[in-house]
């Protein structure tokens, strides 16, 4: 009788082994975070002008949604804190460039910006992208150190203040 138990235990899990089984891929949102350090020296080439006194920070969030682990969909969200810049700093666009640290590279995601104009030299930014591409979401998911954010202002329209990419969540 014992042995009989034992089969039989086992040919129920064989059989619950073998029902059916969902193909579709889980879709998971989620909110990875990244930040950078602004700094005028860490353009390329370094800021040397009235704008080179400043510094600030960035926080990069993007909403994801994943299926299989590849990002499906995103938006990004840029949240830039800046001080110590000139009184009437304007700040004209905002991007996310492929590169290390050496390099003026190019754009690969875009921040909206609407020409902005920091009154006493400081101030906080918000900005958005409803639909950057989800491929370059991914690499920066995988390799957020080979990406950098930077601000450009009217001074300086190559860039004012960079950094690179740091994944905090």
């Amino acid at each position: 009788m014992k042995r009989f138990s034992v089969i039989a235990i086992a040919l129920a899990f064989a059989a619950a082994g073998c029902g059916s089984s969902s193909t579709s891929p889980t879709t998971t949102p989620s909110k990875p975070t990244f930040t950078a350090t602004l700094l005028p020296a860490n353009e390329v080439p370094p800021v040397g002008n009235a704008e080179s006194t400043g510094s600030g920070s960035v926080t990069i969030t993007f909403d994801t949604t994943t299926s299989g682990g590849n990002v499906t969909a995103a938006s990004a969200t840029f949240v830039a804190n800046l001080t110590g810049f000139p009184a009437g700093t304007t700040v004209t666009l905002g991007h996310i460039h492929k590169g290390d640290k050496t390099c003026a590279c190019p754009v690969a995601i875009t921040a909206n910006v609407t020409s902005t104009t920091l009154p006493s030299g400081a101030g906080s930014l918000v900005l958005t992208n409803s639909s950057p591409d989800v491929a370059i979401v991914q690499d920066i998911l995988n390799n957020p150190g080979n990406y950098y954010f930077n601000l450009h202002s009217t001074l300086n329209p190559g860039g004012f203040a960079r950094g690179q990419l740091s994944r905090v969540q």
